[in-house]
Formats: C-alpha cells, sequence, structure tokens
C-alpha cells in the first residue's frame, strides 16, 4: 500500500490540525531603541526600524502590546559616551527613563533592559579597557573583565529600580550572571529575572545593530569574549552551563538564524526558558531582498519565525515583531472567514 502523506495536506484545516509548531505575538519580543533626542531618527541600514524618543519609545511599546506582543527589550544611547560607560548606570539615564515611562503608561507590559556597556563607552566596547602586557598595536588593548562585572552589577540594579521586569546582559564577560544575580538579591530584587545572553557569537550579522546604537568599536574587535562562530556545541553548552549555575533564570542564543543547531543543543540539555535573538543583520537581509523583489517578505519572515520556534525557541527578540503580529492577526482573520458556519448562524 502507497503511503500518502499529501492526505493531511490537502486543505488548510488539514495543514492546521496536524502542525507541531506554533507561532504567535505572545512569542515575540520587541527591541526598541531610545535616544535623548525628541524626534524620531530613521535607521539607514535596518528598514523600517528608528531611535524614538522615550515619549516615541512609550508609543512603540503601546503598538506592540496593542499587538498582543507582551514584552519589549530596550537599547540606549545616550548623547554622552565616556570610557567606563557612566551613562548606562545613570539614575537618569536614557533607559532608566524610557522604563519609568513605560511603566507607568503601560504597567502590564514587561520590559527588558538589555544590560551591556556598548552602547555607552566612548571606544565601543562591552566594559572599560585595560593593557595587555607585552603586546602592541590592536593587541594591546582588551576588556578588564573583573572591572567590568562590577559596572554591569551596578547598571542592573539601577535598571531594576526604574522599574525593569527582567535584566539582560549581554556583555559576555565571565561570571557576569553571577556578580548581577548578586547584587540585585543585595538590593532586594530578588524577584527580578536574569535573562542571559548566555551563547553570543562574535557574529557578521550585528553590523545594522552597531549602525544604530553607535557601538562599533574603535579599537580592536571582540573576538576576545564574543564566541568563535565555529567553537562548536561543546563551548556552547560549556557558556550556558556555567550561566545556568550562576542563576540565570531564561537562556539565550545569538544571532538566530545561522545557529539553529546551537539552539537545538540547548533546547536537548536544558529545561530553562529558551530565547533565540533574530539579530539586525538578519533583519536587513530580508527587508533588502524583499524591496528587490527577490523575496516574498512576508512568507520569509514567518517562516524563519517558525524555524526558531521548531528549533527550541520558547520566545523570539526580533525586529519584525510589529509586522509579523499583524500578518498572524490577518491568518487568524482569513482562517475565521473560511470557516464554515455553525447551523445555528448558517440558519440566522
Amino acid at each position: 500500500m502507497l503511503d500518502r502523506p499529501r492526505r493531511l495536506r490537502r486543505t488548510p484545516a488539514l495543514r492546521a490540525l496536524t502542525r507541531e509548531v506554533s507561532l504567535s505575538p505572545a512569542h515575540f519580543i520587541y527591541p526598541i531603541f531610545v535616544h535623548e533626542l525628541p524626534d524620531e531618527a530613521p535607521i539607514s541600514s535596518m528598514p523600517g526600524i528608528s531611535r524614538h524618543s522615550i515619549t516615541g519609545a512609550v508609543e512603540q511599546a503601546r503598538s506592540a502590546l496593542q499587538l498582543g506582543i507582551p514584552s519589549v527589550i530596550l537599547f540606549g544611547i545616550p548623547d554622552h559616551k565616556d570610557a567606563l560607560g557612566s551613562g548606562a548606570y545613570a539614575e537618569d539615564g536614557v533607559i532608566q527613563r524610557a522604563t519609568r515611562a513605560i511603566k507607568a503608561a503601560l504597567p502590564g507590559l514587561t520590559v527588558i533592559a538589555d544590560t551591556c556597556l556598548c552602547e555607552y563607552t566612548d571606544h565601543g566596547h562591552c566594559g572599560p579597557l585595560c593593557g595587555v602586557p607585552g603586546q602592541s598595536g590592536a593587541e594591546a588593548w582588551t576588556v578588564d573583565n573583573d572591572r567590568s562585572l562590577e559596572l554591569l552589577a551596578l547598571t542592573a540594579v539601577s535598571q531594576a529600580r526604574a522599574g525593569a521586569d527582567v535584566i539582560a546582559p549581554s556583555a559576555m564577560m565571565d561570571g557576569q550572571v553571577g556578580a548581577i544575580r548578586a547584587a540585585l538579591d543585595a538590593a532586594d530584587f530578588t524577584h527580578v529575572p536574569v535573562m542571559s545572553y548566555a551563547v553570543k557569537y562574535a557574529s557578521a550579522y550585528y553590523g545594522p545593530f552597531r549602525d544604530a546604537a553607535g557601538s562599533t568599536p574603535s579599537v580592536g574587535n571582540r573576538a576576545t569574549y564574543q564566541m568563535d562562530p565555529a567553537g562548536g556545541h561543546r563551548e556552547a553548552l560549556r557558556e550556558a552551563r556555567l550561566d545556568a549555575e550562576q542563576g540565570a533564570d531564561t537562556l539565550m542564543v545569538k544571532p538566530a538564524l545561522a545557529y539553529l543547531d546551537v539552539l537545538r543543543v540547548l533546547r536537548d540539555h536544558f529545561d530553562l526558558p529558551l530565547v533565540a535573538y533574530n539579530v539586525s543583520g538578519e533583519y536587513a537581509l530580508v527587508k533588502a531582498a524583499a524591496q528587490l523583489g527577490f523575496m516574498d517578505e512576508r512568507r520569509t519572515v514567518l517562516e524563519n519565525l517558525t524555524g526558531m520556534r521548531r528549533a527550541g525557541a520558547d520566545a523570539i527578540i526580533t525586529y519584525h515583531a510589529l509586522d509579523a503580529a499583524r500578518w498572524l492577526q490577518e491568518d487568524v482573520l482569513r482562517e475565521d472567514a473560511l470557516r464554515p458556519l455553525a447551523p445555528a448562524q448558517a440558519g440566522a
């Protein structure tokens, strides 16, 4: 007898009935760039994405919530940068003020604070620099890991004090989760979870983000602290295990599309919630191809996001969030329109 898998693909209803993977706006986390200026500033390398004033960030967050997106993650662009990234942990920093404003306007929305220093340092690295004895040129400088832990802990506490629901350390400093967890607990923020960028690669896909945040390193690169793309699964598991042991409440893989195998490996080894970051370069590639007429943007985006869910992501940080939520709502409306009327409705 011939096996006929096509039987279950014949109609939209049959395909929906047999799907293993769901995708909804509830799975999305929407990133918002917040700057000190009063006006919106479009980001040329990320069509459709802008830097927003605090007022604009509140409206962006409102739009997300109205579309069923329950969470946003905030990235700050200060008007002043220095060697220590002091704007990151200032009580009146741009993210602290934006967090207060969003929570005041939308108390039911989950606000996640990206916890790093790269947007705030004048050299673009994720912590203060220190010299490397015996080295010269670009290799003469590195990020001072343990000094960075002190500043990241200060940043996390100031963000929690401002009302952030989740702290998301992204600097890839050894011991950052433990330092932040200890600082939050000491400041009576035991209830605030840590979303760890546990597995974060030194990726070419971050280019548009660095354009948006003004965080391109002025000396050296981040390869000494972000992960090698060819590092393999063992390194990813080690990084995730260390963060889990230090108190991470969720784990993240960044970027997403080129590392779906890593996402799957973490899903198989950890029972913590898992986040995929659909990063700026992945967003820009789809936008560029769609604008050139090479790809169907809607279908491509939803397929990519479904792939991340299939690989094991419980949540997805994505710049496509608003569009994807609208498309999914349209799909629901379309399916409702195609569904046969119940007998009582038909006779009405």
